[in-house]
């Protein structure tokens, strides 16, 4: 084999291996990142589930608030 032969073949080879470690780091970060959304997702949707529960519980202060506020009226009317 000539020269030039051996060095395009080296170079196809580190090209080829180039390449394929650039794709296999690109697929890794990505998978990173899309791993980190899914947790963000994951945090939101659990906030959201929490809000119904929120608003119940915020009803039943205000339910209670304002039966403690009638029993202090009418403490004070007496």
């Amino acid at each position: 084999m000539t020269s030039a032969i051996i060095v395009a073949l080296i170079s196809l080879v580190g090209t080829l291996a180039g390449s394929l470690g650039g794709i296999m780091v690109s697929s890794k970060l990505t998978n990173y990142r899309i791993e980190q959304l899914e947790k963000k997702v994951d945090k939101h949707n659990n906030f959201a589930e929490r809000i119904p529960l929120i608003n119940e519980r915020m009803d039943e202060i205000i339910r209670r608030l304002e039966v403690v506020e009638r029993e202090r009226e009418n403490s004070k009317t007496r």
